[in-house]
């Protein structure tokens, strides 16, 4: 798993590759952490890389979008493969992000 964290153009920008099982999640949550409290700045979530996504990274995803919202912040995941956003449906999660 490979997770990194840029600014650009005002907004934090999420790249996430490979698999997020719970052992890789654990490593993921370290790098994303900073996006727990965005500080008013806009949160985009780069998905195309991601082939799985266990429950831990969902809950990661969660975490981000609370923090950012709490701060008027939006979150946008980008490149959601259909297998990743079947979980996403059959967990709820579909309604609470936006997706592009």
């Amino acid at each position: 798993m490979k997770t990194s964290i840029e600014e650009i153009d005002g907004k934090y920008v999420a790249v996430l590759e490979g698999e997020m099982d719970t052992a890789a999640a654990m490593e993921a949550e370290a790098v994303l952490k900073p996006l727990y409290d965005t500080g008013g700045k806009d949160v985009v979530i780069d998905c195309s890389g991601l082939e799985y996504i266990a429950s831990s990274g969902l809950r990661i995803l969660l975490s981000i979008l609370k923090g950012a919202k709490g701060g008027g912040s939006h979150v946008v995941l980008k490149g959601v493969n259909e297998d990743i956003k079947n979980v996403f449906k059959l967990t709820g999660f579909i309604n609470i992000f936006e997706f592009e």
